[in-house]
């Protein structure tokens, strides 16, 4: 017979929210633990019993990628999943390894970095919006790489200055550098000054205009910019590394993207 999970014991809440599935983990042959980013509170961890049965109404509502609305049992921050009804899969991101493997990162990236126990409605924007993009081939895959994780680590705490050189203050430069580890500009003459251990990024004028963009413009101009090709795969490898150094964390989810995504 088949063990049931035990109800958190004390005042249980029933709780309806709209959330995305950033990460769905096997517990037992039927059962998962799921990581839901939420509007009103942020990364959630809930358990989701049933959810793996081949014809369970559970099934599809918690599968990666899926945007569905919960009602969770909440018992002192712990969850439990009593219903789910899908609002919306992200077919054209399921159906294209390349696009899945970079949508798995991105969940990733958002579970280690989005809110805990508050709100992260900005998170879940641009989280669905860029998996939108991706799924309706609005934008492409090295497109939406290096946005979402330089406007991630800006909304989580991480932005960088780049206003202005760090030394002199020019905002223009035959020669600028980005220096990853403190997220400062310095120019031609001024990066002498930085530690000669220090790495540093030198940025061609079209890049550090697209790195501005994304860290400054509003969200309904966000997506709104366009770069050659050959500069954005090096915006990818700015904010990649950006990333790195930031968080100081291997992504699993990363490699693989890096693997299959030529």
């Amino acid at each position: 017979m088949r063990r049931k999970t035990p109800r958190p014991r004390g005042k249980t809440v029933h709780i309806t929210t709209e959330a995305i599935v950033l990460r769905a983990r096997s517990v037992d042959e039927f059962d998962c633990v799921l990581t839901l980013l939420t509007k009103e509170r942020g990364v959630i961890s809930a358990y989701a019993r049933g959810a793996k049965k081949p014809r369970g109404t559970l099934r599809v509502p918690t599968e990666l990628l899926s945007y569905s609305c919960f009602v969770l049992f909440s018992n002192k921050e712990r969850y439990s999943v009593d219903r789910a009804d899908l609002e919306g899969v992200f077919m054209g991101v399921r159906g294209d390894v390349c696009k899945l493997s970079l949508a798995s990162y991105l969940c990733e990236l958002t579970a280690e970095t989005a809110p805990r126990g508050e709100s992260a409605g900005e998170y879940l924007r641009l989280l669905l919006n860029s998996l939108y993009m991706l799924d309706r081939d609005k934008r492409a895959c090295a497109f939406i790489k290096p946005l979402y994780e330089l406007r991630l680590l800006t909304m989580a705490g991480y932005m960088p200055n780049l206003v202005a050189c760090r030394g002199c203050g020019c905002f223009e430069s035959e020669l600028i550098y980005f220096l990853p580890l403190t997220g400062e500009l310095a120019c031609g003459e001024c990066i002498a000054d930085a530690p000669p251990d220090q790495p540093r990024m030198r940025l061609s004028a079209g890049v550090l205009a697209a790195m501005r963009h994304i860290l400054y413009a509003p969200f309904e101009r966000l997506f709104a910019f366009t770069l050659p090709q050959e500069q954005l795969v090096y915006l990818g490898e700015v904010t990649q590394y950006y990333v790195q150094v930031q968080l100081d964390k291997r992504f699993p989810t990363l490699d693989f993207y890096l693997t299959i995504k030529d």
